[in-house]
Protein backbone atom coordinates (compact mmCIF):
# COMPACT_ATOMS: atom_id res chain seq x y z
CA UNK A 1 0.00 0.00 0.00
CA UNK A 2 1.10 3.56 -0.73
CA UNK A 3 0.26 6.07 2.00
CA UNK A 4 -1.93 8.83 0.57
CA UNK A 5 -3.39 12.13 1.78
CA UNK A 6 -6.38 13.79 0.12
CA UNK A 7 -6.59 17.52 0.83
CA UNK A 8 -10.13 18.71 0.14
CA UNK A 9 -9.60 22.43 -0.49
CA UNK A 10 -13.20 23.55 -0.74
CA UNK A 11 -14.01 26.05 -3.49
CA UNK A 12 -10.60 25.78 -5.19
CA UNK A 13 -10.85 25.97 -8.99
CA UNK A 14 -8.32 26.51 -11.81
CA UNK A 15 -9.41 30.15 -12.19
CA UNK A 16 -8.19 30.88 -8.63
CA UNK A 17 -4.68 29.53 -9.16
CA UNK A 18 -2.19 32.31 -9.94
CA UNK A 19 0.00 34.96 -8.39
CA UNK A 20 -1.69 34.72 -4.99
CA UNK A 21 -1.17 30.93 -4.78
CA UNK A 22 2.53 30.61 -5.71
CA UNK A 23 3.08 27.26 -4.00
CA UNK A 24 -0.01 25.57 -5.42
CA UNK A 25 0.69 26.95 -8.89
CA UNK A 26 4.21 25.51 -8.84
CA UNK A 27 3.02 22.18 -7.37
CA UNK A 28 0.20 21.92 -9.92
CA UNK A 29 2.60 22.64 -12.79
CA UNK A 30 4.78 19.71 -11.69
CA UNK A 31 1.84 17.30 -11.51
CA UNK A 32 -1.25 16.27 -13.42
CA UNK A 33 -4.38 18.40 -13.19
CA UNK A 34 -7.88 17.18 -14.02
CA UNK A 35 -11.23 18.98 -13.99
CA UNK A 36 -13.97 17.11 -12.12
CA UNK A 37 -17.53 17.43 -13.37
CA UNK A 38 -19.71 18.58 -10.46
CA UNK A 39 -22.69 16.54 -9.35
CA UNK A 40 -26.20 17.85 -8.74
CA UNK A 41 -26.43 19.21 -6.15
CA UNK A 42 -22.85 20.51 -6.11
CA UNK A 43 -22.75 20.83 -2.33
CA UNK A 44 -20.40 19.52 0.34
CA UNK A 45 -22.18 16.48 1.73
CA UNK A 46 -23.36 15.12 -1.63
CA UNK A 47 -19.99 15.66 -3.34
CA UNK A 48 -18.03 14.05 -0.53
CA UNK A 49 -20.35 11.02 -0.41
CA UNK A 50 -19.94 10.59 -4.18
CA UNK A 51 -16.14 10.82 -3.92
CA UNK A 52 -16.04 8.31 -1.06
CA UNK A 53 -18.44 5.76 -2.58
CA UNK A 54 -18.00 6.19 -6.34
CA UNK A 55 -21.79 6.44 -6.69
CA UNK A 56 -24.39 9.16 -7.25
CA UNK A 57 -26.90 10.47 -4.67
CA UNK A 58 -29.55 8.14 -6.10
CA UNK A 59 -27.45 5.29 -4.65
CA UNK A 60 -25.63 6.67 -1.61
CA UNK A 61 -28.65 8.67 -0.43
CA UNK A 62 -26.93 11.95 0.47
CA UNK A 63 -29.20 14.17 -1.60
CA UNK A 64 -27.93 17.43 -0.10
CA UNK A 65 -26.42 18.98 2.98
CA UNK A 66 -29.74 18.18 4.60
CA UNK A 67 -33.17 16.84 3.79
CA UNK A 68 -36.64 16.17 5.19
CA UNK A 69 -37.03 13.12 7.42
CA UNK A 70 -40.55 12.05 6.55
CA UNK A 71 -40.87 9.66 9.47
CA UNK A 72 -40.19 12.32 12.11
CA UNK A 73 -41.46 15.38 10.24
CA UNK A 74 -38.09 17.13 10.68
CA UNK A 75 -35.72 18.96 8.37
CA UNK A 76 -32.16 18.25 9.45
CA UNK A 77 -28.89 19.66 8.16
CA UNK A 78 -25.18 19.06 8.80
CA UNK A 79 -25.43 15.68 10.48
CA UNK A 80 -22.29 13.68 11.27
CA UNK A 81 -23.17 9.99 11.35
CA UNK A 82 -21.52 7.85 8.69
CA UNK A 83 -24.51 5.50 8.85
CA UNK A 84 -26.38 7.98 6.64
CA UNK A 85 -24.23 6.96 3.65
CA UNK A 86 -25.94 3.96 2.09
CA UNK A 87 -23.04 2.56 0.04
CA UNK A 88 -19.62 1.14 0.83
CA UNK A 89 -17.01 3.83 1.36
CA UNK A 90 -13.40 3.89 0.29
CA UNK A 91 -12.20 2.67 3.66
CA UNK A 92 -14.55 -0.33 3.54
CA UNK A 93 -13.24 -1.33 0.11
CA UNK A 94 -9.60 -0.68 1.06
CA UNK A 95 -9.86 -2.78 4.20
CA UNK A 96 -11.20 -5.67 2.11
CA UNK A 97 -8.15 -5.35 -0.14
CA UNK A 98 -5.74 -5.22 2.77
CA UNK A 99 -6.77 -5.74 6.44
CA UNK A 100 -3.84 -3.56 7.54
CA UNK A 101 -5.33 -0.50 5.84
CA UNK A 102 -6.25 2.39 8.15
CA UNK A 103 -8.02 5.67 7.46
CA UNK A 104 -8.08 9.06 9.20
CA UNK A 105 -11.13 11.22 8.48
CA UNK A 106 -10.45 14.81 9.50
CA UNK A 107 -13.57 16.96 9.21
CA UNK A 108 -15.10 15.32 6.13
CA UNK A 109 -18.86 15.05 6.74
CA UNK A 110 -20.48 11.87 8.09
CA UNK A 111 -17.25 10.99 9.87
CA UNK A 112 -18.67 9.68 13.15
CA UNK A 113 -19.61 6.00 13.48
CA UNK A 114 -18.43 5.54 9.91
CA UNK A 115 -15.82 2.81 10.14
CA UNK A 116 -12.91 5.21 9.68
CA UNK A 117 -10.16 4.28 12.15
CA UNK A 118 -9.33 7.80 13.29
CA UNK A 119 -11.79 10.69 13.29
CA UNK A 120 -11.73 14.37 14.18
CA UNK A 121 -14.74 16.61 13.52
CA UNK A 122 -16.44 19.59 15.16
CA UNK A 123 -19.03 18.70 17.77
CA UNK A 124 -19.94 21.64 20.00
CA UNK A 125 -21.57 21.21 23.38
CA UNK A 126 -24.94 22.90 23.90
CA UNK A 127 -25.43 23.87 27.53
CA UNK A 128 -28.87 24.06 29.07
CA UNK A 129 -28.54 27.83 29.45
CA UNK A 130 -28.21 28.19 25.68
CA UNK A 131 -24.45 28.67 25.56
CA UNK A 132 -22.65 26.91 22.67
CA UNK A 133 -19.25 25.60 23.75
CA UNK A 134 -16.66 24.75 21.04
CA UNK A 135 -15.58 21.11 21.11
CA UNK A 136 -14.73 18.18 18.85
CA UNK A 137 -15.56 14.51 18.45
CA UNK A 138 -12.52 12.28 18.14
CA UNK A 139 -11.83 8.61 17.62
CA UNK A 140 -10.18 7.32 19.72
CA UNK A 141 -12.20 9.33 22.25
CA UNK A 142 -9.15 10.15 24.38
CA UNK A 143 -7.61 11.98 21.44
CA UNK A 144 -10.21 14.73 21.87
CA UNK A 145 -8.29 16.00 24.91
CA UNK A 146 -4.89 15.30 23.39
CA UNK A 147 -5.59 17.51 20.38
CA UNK A 148 -7.15 20.41 22.30
CA UNK A 149 -4.47 20.33 24.99
CA UNK A 150 -1.84 20.70 22.27
CA UNK A 151 -3.62 22.96 19.76
CA UNK A 152 -6.07 24.79 21.99
CA UNK A 153 -9.85 24.61 21.91
CA UNK A 154 -11.19 24.05 18.39
CA UNK A 155 -11.94 27.54 16.97
CA UNK A 156 -15.60 26.87 16.24
CA UNK A 157 -16.50 30.53 15.79
CA UNK A 158 -13.79 30.86 13.14
CA UNK A 159 -15.09 27.70 11.45
CA UNK A 160 -18.52 29.12 10.66
CA UNK A 161 -20.21 32.49 11.12
CA UNK A 162 -19.24 36.14 10.61
CA UNK A 163 -15.81 35.56 12.19
CA UNK A 164 -14.73 32.73 9.89
CA UNK A 165 -11.03 32.89 9.12
CA UNK A 166 -7.97 30.83 8.21
CA UNK A 167 -7.62 29.95 11.91
CA UNK A 168 -10.02 27.00 11.60
CA UNK A 169 -8.35 25.51 8.51
CA UNK A 170 -4.96 25.94 10.18
CA UNK A 171 -6.23 24.09 13.26
CA UNK A 172 -7.50 21.24 11.08
CA UNK A 173 -4.17 21.08 9.23
CA UNK A 174 -2.27 20.99 12.52
CA UNK A 175 -4.55 18.24 13.82
CA UNK A 176 -3.89 16.25 10.62
CA UNK A 177 -0.14 16.44 11.29
CA UNK A 178 -0.64 15.20 14.85
CA UNK A 179 -2.82 12.29 13.70
CA UNK A 180 -0.26 11.33 11.04
CA UNK A 181 2.60 11.36 13.56
CA UNK A 182 0.65 9.45 16.19
CA UNK A 183 -1.17 6.82 14.09
CA UNK A 184 0.45 6.85 10.62
CA UNK A 185 -2.80 6.10 8.69
CA UNK A 186 -2.70 4.67 5.19
CA UNK A 187 -5.24 7.22 3.97
CA UNK A 188 -5.61 10.74 5.36
CA UNK A 189 -8.75 12.67 4.39
CA UNK A 190 -8.32 16.36 5.30
CA UNK A 191 -11.00 19.06 4.90
CA UNK A 192 -9.76 22.65 4.44
CA UNK A 193 -12.84 24.91 4.17
CA UNK A 194 -11.35 28.42 4.20
CA UNK A 195 -12.07 29.51 0.61
CA UNK A 196 -15.70 28.42 0.89
CA UNK A 197 -16.42 31.26 3.29
CA UNK A 198 -14.78 34.20 1.58
CA UNK A 199 -16.10 33.17 -1.82
CA UNK A 200 -19.70 33.14 -0.60
CA UNK A 201 -19.22 36.54 1.00
CA UNK A 202 -17.34 38.20 -1.86
CA UNK A 203 -17.96 36.05 -4.91
CA UNK A 204 -15.09 34.94 -7.15
CA UNK A 205 -13.50 38.40 -7.24
CA UNK A 206 -9.78 37.74 -6.82
CA UNK A 207 -9.10 41.37 -5.88
CA UNK A 208 -11.22 40.88 -2.77
CA UNK A 209 -9.98 37.42 -1.77
CA UNK A 210 -6.26 37.64 -2.54
CA UNK A 211 -5.34 37.50 1.15
CA UNK A 212 -7.54 34.43 1.61
CA UNK A 213 -5.86 32.76 -1.37
CA UNK A 214 -2.43 33.51 0.10
CA UNK A 215 -3.50 32.08 3.45
CA UNK A 216 -4.82 28.78 2.10
CA UNK A 217 -1.78 28.52 -0.18
CA UNK A 218 0.47 28.70 2.88
CA UNK A 219 -1.56 26.07 4.78
CA UNK A 220 -1.41 23.76 1.76
CA UNK A 221 2.34 24.31 1.40
CA UNK A 222 2.96 23.33 5.02
CA UNK A 223 0.70 20.28 4.82
CA UNK A 224 1.89 19.01 1.42
CA UNK A 225 5.55 19.37 2.42
CA UNK A 226 4.80 17.58 5.68
CA UNK A 227 3.20 14.60 3.94
CA UNK A 228 5.72 14.36 1.13
CA UNK A 229 8.61 14.42 3.59
CA UNK A 230 6.99 11.39 5.23
CA UNK A 231 6.73 9.54 1.91
CA UNK A 232 2.98 10.12 1.62
CA UNK A 233 1.43 10.82 -1.79
CA UNK A 234 -0.82 13.89 -1.91
CA UNK A 235 -3.99 14.50 -3.89
CA UNK A 236 -5.49 18.01 -3.90
CA UNK A 237 -9.23 17.85 -4.50
CA UNK A 238 -12.19 20.22 -4.40
CA UNK A 239 -15.96 19.77 -4.34
CA UNK A 240 -17.37 22.62 -6.43
CA UNK A 241 -16.68 26.08 -7.78
CA UNK A 242 -18.40 29.15 -6.42
CA UNK A 243 -19.90 31.61 -8.90
CA UNK A 244 -21.28 35.12 -8.59
CA UNK A 245 -24.89 35.56 -7.47
CA UNK A 246 -27.07 38.59 -6.79
CA UNK A 247 -30.64 37.27 -6.57
CA UNK A 248 -32.04 35.57 -3.46
CA UNK A 249 -35.18 33.56 -4.30
CA UNK A 250 -37.65 32.57 -1.57
CA UNK A 251 -39.60 29.56 -2.80
CA UNK A 252 -41.25 29.06 0.57
CA UNK A 253 -42.79 32.52 0.53
CA UNK A 254 -44.58 31.72 -2.71
CA UNK A 255 -45.75 28.41 -1.25
CA UNK A 256 -46.87 30.21 1.91
CA UNK A 257 -48.86 32.81 -0.01
CA UNK A 258 -50.65 30.02 -1.86
CA UNK A 259 -51.64 28.13 1.28
CA UNK A 260 -49.19 25.22 1.14
CA UNK A 261 -47.15 26.03 4.26
CA UNK A 262 -48.27 25.77 7.87
CA UNK A 263 -46.51 27.70 10.63
CA UNK A 264 -46.94 27.82 14.37
CA UNK A 265 -46.22 30.82 16.55
CA UNK A 266 -43.44 30.54 19.12
CA UNK A 267 -42.61 33.51 21.34
CA UNK A 268 -43.91 35.96 18.76
CA UNK A 269 -42.12 34.39 15.82
CA UNK A 270 -43.28 31.91 13.21
CA UNK A 271 -41.76 28.44 12.92
CA UNK A 272 -42.27 26.25 9.86
CA UNK A 273 -44.25 23.11 10.69
CA UNK A 274 -43.03 20.79 7.96
CA UNK A 275 -45.10 17.80 9.03
CA UNK A 276 -48.31 19.82 8.84
CA UNK A 277 -47.48 21.56 5.53
CA UNK A 278 -48.83 20.47 2.14
CA UNK A 279 -45.61 21.49 0.39
CA UNK A 280 -42.36 23.26 1.35
CA UNK A 281 -38.86 23.77 0.00
CA UNK A 282 -35.63 22.67 1.67
CA UNK A 283 -33.23 25.27 0.29
CA UNK A 284 -29.60 24.27 -0.21
CA UNK A 285 -27.60 26.96 -2.04
CA UNK A 286 -28.76 26.87 -5.70
CA UNK A 287 -30.81 23.68 -5.39
CA UNK A 288 -33.92 23.01 -3.31
CA UNK A 289 -35.86 19.83 -2.63
CA UNK A 290 -39.63 20.44 -2.75
CA UNK A 291 -41.55 18.01 -0.55
CA UNK A 292 -45.23 17.63 -1.49
CA UNK A 293 -47.55 15.68 0.82
CA UNK A 294 -50.37 14.92 -1.63
CA UNK A 295 -49.47 13.68 -5.14
CA UNK A 296 -52.40 15.69 -6.48
CA UNK A 297 -50.49 18.87 -5.59
CA UNK A 298 -47.25 17.96 -7.39
CA UNK A 299 -48.11 19.37 -10.81
CA UNK A 300 -49.73 22.60 -9.52
CA UNK A 301 -46.72 23.24 -7.28
CA UNK A 302 -44.36 22.55 -10.16
CA UNK A 303 -46.14 25.01 -12.44
CA UNK A 304 -46.31 27.64 -9.70
CA UNK A 305 -42.60 27.54 -8.91
CA UNK A 306 -41.51 27.37 -12.55
CA UNK A 307 -43.00 30.84 -13.02
CA UNK A 308 -40.88 32.43 -10.27
CA UNK A 309 -38.06 34.79 -11.32
CA UNK A 310 -34.70 33.17 -10.66
CA UNK A 311 -35.94 29.59 -11.12
CA UNK A 312 -34.32 27.84 -14.08
CA UNK A 313 -36.12 24.49 -13.83
CA UNK A 314 -38.22 22.26 -11.63
CA UNK A 315 -37.26 18.60 -11.94
CA UNK A 316 -39.97 15.97 -11.67
CA UNK A 317 -39.62 12.21 -11.59
CA UNK A 318 -37.79 11.87 -14.92
CA UNK A 319 -35.61 14.92 -14.33
CA UNK A 320 -34.46 13.56 -10.97
CA UNK A 321 -33.62 10.24 -12.57
CA UNK A 322 -31.49 11.89 -15.25
CA UNK A 323 -29.69 13.95 -12.59
CA UNK A 324 -28.95 10.95 -10.36
CA UNK A 325 -31.26 12.28 -7.62
CA UNK A 326 -34.05 9.70 -7.74
CA UNK A 327 -33.79 8.65 -4.10
CA UNK A 328 -36.49 8.35 -1.43
CA UNK A 329 -34.87 11.19 0.53
CA UNK A 330 -35.29 13.60 -2.39
CA UNK A 331 -38.26 15.89 -2.66
CA UNK A 332 -41.07 15.05 -5.04
CA UNK A 333 -39.68 17.97 -7.03
CA UNK A 334 -36.22 19.56 -7.18
CA UNK A 335 -35.80 23.27 -7.95
CA UNK A 336 -32.76 24.50 -9.90
CA UNK A 337 -31.79 28.17 -9.70
CA UNK A 338 -30.70 30.37 -12.54
CA UNK A 339 -26.94 31.03 -12.62
CA UNK A 340 -27.06 34.34 -10.70
CA UNK A 341 -29.76 33.22 -8.25
CA UNK A 342 -29.79 31.19 -5.03
CA UNK A 343 -32.53 29.87 -2.74
CA UNK A 344 -33.27 31.19 0.72
CA UNK A 345 -35.08 29.15 3.36
CA UNK A 346 -37.27 32.14 4.33
CA UNK A 347 -40.95 31.37 4.75
CA UNK A 348 -42.31 34.27 6.87
CA UNK A 349 -44.07 37.14 5.10
CA UNK A 350 -43.45 39.82 7.73
CA UNK A 351 -39.94 40.33 9.17
CA UNK A 352 -41.55 41.16 12.51
CA UNK A 353 -42.67 37.50 12.54
CA UNK A 354 -39.24 36.05 11.75
CA UNK A 355 -38.31 33.27 14.21
CA UNK A 356 -35.81 34.06 16.95
CA UNK A 357 -33.13 31.91 15.29
CA UNK A 358 -33.27 33.84 11.98
CA UNK A 359 -30.71 36.56 12.94
CA UNK A 360 -28.37 34.05 14.60
CA UNK A 361 -25.88 31.40 13.56
CA UNK A 362 -27.99 28.30 14.16
CA UNK A 363 -27.39 25.69 11.47
CA UNK A 364 -29.49 23.01 13.13
CA UNK A 365 -32.62 25.09 13.81
CA UNK A 366 -33.05 26.56 10.34
CA UNK A 367 -35.08 24.47 7.86
CA UNK A 368 -32.56 25.10 5.10
CA UNK A 369 -29.09 26.44 4.43
CA UNK A 370 -28.46 30.10 5.31
CA UNK A 371 -25.31 31.67 3.80
CA UNK A 372 -26.21 34.97 5.44
CA UNK A 373 -24.83 33.45 8.65
CA UNK A 374 -21.40 34.54 7.44
CA UNK A 375 -22.44 38.19 7.31
CA UNK A 376 -22.97 40.91 9.89
CA UNK A 377 -26.32 42.67 9.50
CA UNK A 378 -25.47 45.98 7.78
CA UNK A 379 -28.47 47.59 9.45
CA UNK A 380 -26.79 47.29 12.86
CA UNK A 381 -25.19 50.69 13.46
CA UNK A 382 -22.30 49.46 15.61
CA UNK A 383 -22.02 45.70 14.98
CA UNK A 384 -18.71 45.25 16.81
CA UNK A 385 -20.10 47.02 19.85
CA UNK A 386 -23.24 44.88 19.80
CA UNK A 387 -21.18 41.70 19.44
CA UNK A 388 -19.01 42.82 22.35
CA UNK A 389 -22.08 43.39 24.52
CA UNK A 390 -23.35 39.90 23.71
CA UNK A 391 -19.98 38.40 24.65
CA UNK A 392 -19.99 40.36 27.90
CA UNK A 393 -23.44 38.95 28.69
CA UNK A 394 -22.02 35.48 28.02
CA UNK A 395 -19.03 36.02 30.33
CA UNK A 396 -21.25 37.36 33.09
CA UNK A 397 -23.43 34.26 32.88
CA UNK A 398 -26.52 35.97 31.51
CA UNK A 399 -28.71 34.49 28.83
CA UNK A 400 -27.91 36.11 25.50
CA UNK A 401 -28.58 35.79 21.79
CA UNK A 402 -26.07 36.58 19.04
CA UNK A 403 -28.67 38.31 16.88
CA UNK A 404 -26.22 39.79 14.38
CA UNK A 405 -27.19 38.12 11.09
CA UNK A 406 -29.19 39.77 8.25
CA UNK A 407 -32.51 38.14 7.41
CA UNK A 408 -32.80 39.29 3.81
CA UNK A 409 -29.81 37.56 2.15
CA UNK A 410 -28.90 40.59 0.03
CA UNK A 411 -25.20 40.55 0.97
CA UNK A 412 -24.51 37.02 -0.33
CA UNK A 413 -22.36 37.33 -3.46
CA UNK A 414 -21.25 33.76 -4.17
CA UNK A 415 -23.04 30.42 -4.32
CA UNK A 416 -22.85 26.90 -5.76
CA UNK A 417 -24.95 23.83 -6.39
CA UNK A 418 -25.42 23.95 -10.15
CA UNK A 419 -23.59 21.90 -12.75
CA UNK A 420 -21.08 24.38 -14.15
CA UNK A 421 -19.88 23.99 -17.73
CA UNK A 422 -16.49 25.74 -17.69
CA UNK A 423 -13.42 23.81 -16.53
CA UNK A 424 -12.13 27.05 -15.01
CA UNK A 425 -14.86 27.05 -12.37
CA UNK A 426 -15.21 23.29 -11.97
CA UNK A 427 -13.73 21.40 -9.03
CA UNK A 428 -10.34 19.86 -9.64
CA UNK A 429 -8.12 16.91 -8.80
CA UNK A 430 -4.32 17.25 -8.81
CA UNK A 431 -1.61 14.68 -8.12
CA UNK A 432 2.09 14.18 -8.74
CA UNK A 433 1.22 10.56 -9.67
CA UNK A 434 -0.06 11.33 -13.16
CA UNK A 435 -0.23 7.66 -14.13
CA UNK A 436 -3.34 7.35 -11.95
CA UNK A 437 -5.25 10.17 -13.67
CA UNK A 438 -6.73 8.73 -16.88
CA UNK A 439 -7.88 11.97 -18.51
CA UNK A 440 -8.08 15.72 -18.02
CA UNK A 441 -11.82 15.71 -17.30
CA UNK A 442 -13.24 13.28 -14.78
CA UNK A 443 -16.68 12.12 -13.76
CA UNK A 444 -17.21 12.64 -10.03
CA UNK A 445 -17.77 8.90 -9.58
CA UNK A 446 -14.22 8.29 -10.85
CA UNK A 447 -12.59 10.05 -7.90
CA UNK A 448 -12.90 7.05 -5.59
CA UNK A 449 -11.14 4.81 -8.13
CA UNK A 450 -8.30 7.29 -8.54
CA UNK A 451 -7.73 7.40 -4.77
CA UNK A 452 -7.76 3.58 -4.69
CA UNK A 453 -5.16 3.49 -7.45
CA UNK A 454 -2.92 5.80 -5.45
CA UNK A 455 -3.28 3.45 -2.49
CA UNK A 456 -2.84 0.08 -4.20
CA UNK A 457 -1.27 0.52 -7.67
CA UNK A 458 2.39 1.40 -8.11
Amino acid sequence: MQKTAVLNVVGLTPDLIGEHTPFLQKWFNKGSVASVDPILPAVTCSAQATYLTGTMPSEHGVVGNGWYFRDTGEIRFWMRSGKLIQQQTIWDISRQKNPDFTCANLFWRYATYSGADYVVIERPMYRKDGVKVPDIYAKPMSYRDTLQDELGQFPLFNFWGPNTSIVSSQWIADSAKMVAKEFDPTLNLVYLPHLDYCLQRSGPDISEIKTDLQEIDQVCEELINFYEERGTQVIVLSEYGITEVNQPVSLNRTLRKNGFITVREELGGEVLDAGASRAFAVADHQVAHIYVEDPVDIEPVKQMLEEMPGVAAILGKEGKKEAGLNHARSGELVAIAESKAWFTYYYWLDDAKAPDFAPTVDIHAKPGYDPAEMLMDPEITFPILKAGMRLLQKKLGFRYMMDLIPIHGKGVRGSHGLITESAGVNPLLVSQQGQHIPKSRLEPTQVQGIILQHLFDK
